[in-house]
């Protein structure tokens, strides 16, 4: 299978982006997580995305977005899990990279998953990181949930893209627990603000996305209708 080969299959399982790194753009993960500590014969990592709908931002309650959110991680891992099989079908070696599912980083005190799917996508062209730690996509902006794929196939890698970012710091500003302060974000003090329950609806949501919002990168291309 070349690389056409693998985006055709994968945008026909539902992603709505794909691109592709060669292993050798990992050498700056952190010790234990890099994709040869996952898949010892690992090549190439595939990076897919599906958009997440922009009109969920503009919603007064916090359902739609964090509904949106938990029904989408499962599609990913759907998608990684169908794409895989259909490659060992044709006798490729293929891992699945679960989506939202992290571990302790004892050394670095910070949760990571078994690869970061961020830098995996921006390692594989399909964006880049922004100031609010979200990926920044030219299509979808942050609109967008990542996936992730590794492969002994040696695959023809895509390009990297030039930062989005331009540091405007309204991110930094926006947030109301002064998370982003640091070169990295806060995890506890925004998870802790961001997630949680409802008292009043005795409902889990997702009750802030105020660095998503005041992004002037936040909806990319194909979300220019909607207006905020």
């Amino acid at each position: 299978m070349n690389s056409i080969e693998v985006k055709k299959l994968m945008f026909s399982l539902g992603a709505d982006l794909c691109g592709i790194a060669d292993v050798g753009r990992f050498d700056d993960a952190p010790e234990g997580y890099h994709p040869l500590d996952v898949l010892p014969s690992c090549k190439s990592v595939i990076s897919f995305a599906c958009r997440l709908p922009a009109g969920t931002l503009a919603c007064k309650t916090a359902v739609p977005y964090t509904r949106v959110r938990n029904s989408i991680t499962p599609k990913l891992d759907a998608i990684a899990l169908d794409f895989c099989i259909e490659l060992e079908k044709r006798k490729i070696l293929a891992v699945p990279i679960p989506t939202n599912e992290s571990q302790w980083d004892g050394k670095s005190g910070r949760w990571r998953s078994v690869i970061s799917q961020k830098h995996a996508a921006q390692a594989a062209g399909l964006g880049t990181i922004g100031q609010h730690s979200l990926l920044i996509t030219p299509q979808f902006g942050s609109m967008v949930w990542l996936g992730a794929v590794l492969t002994e196939a040696e695959l023809e890698p895509d390009a990297m893209l030039e930062r989005v970012c331009d540091g405007c710091n309204l991110c930094v500003d926006a947030c109301p627990v002064n998370a982003l302060r640091e070169s990295e974000i806060n995890q506890q003090l925004c998870w802790d603000h961001a997630f949680g329950d409802n008292e009043e609806s005795k409902n889990w949501e997702i009750s802030c996305h105020a660095c998503r919002d005041i992004c002037p990168y936040n909806l990319g291309s194909e979300n220019r209708f909607f207006k905020r």
